[in-house]
């Protein structure tokens, strides 16, 4: 693999999130394309493309610094699934799974930034 990013377990998880977000985010209703649509998948984004990009070899500071930036898209993406579960746009056992999804990832990426000196 040609990045180190490629090989973080953090960021093969987060990618595959993300597909699960941007399909759910393509069931949304079209007045919510420019409103929570967008949010969420741009907010999923947010956490993978920060986990590369932290991991470019800059200091390990940097790295946690965009861990953090990482962790707090995460608590975005989950409060779009809030909104789009009071909106009935997800089903509760489909919201279930991704929340518990997301919240594994919260504590892969936190124990990955507590474990950088």
């Amino acid at each position: 693999m040609a990045f180190k990013f490629e090989n973080l377990l953090v960021w093969r998880w987060s990618m595959d999130l993300n597909e699960l977000i941007n399909n759910l985010a393509k069931t949304f209703p079209k007045d919510e394309l420019y409103m929570l649509t967008s949010q969420m998948k741009r907010a999923s984004d947010s956490v993978v493309l920060n986990i590369a990009e932290g991991s470019t070899g800059q200091t390990n500071a940097v790295f946690k610094q965009f861990l953090g930036y990482s962790l707090r898209s995460l608590i975005e993406v989950v409060s779009c699934l809030f909104i789009a579960k009071r909106r009935n746009y997800v089903a509760e056992l489909d919201f279930a799974c991704l929340y518990d999804k997301h919240e594994t990832l919260s504590k892969m990426i936190t124990k990955l930034r507590d474990s950088l000196n």
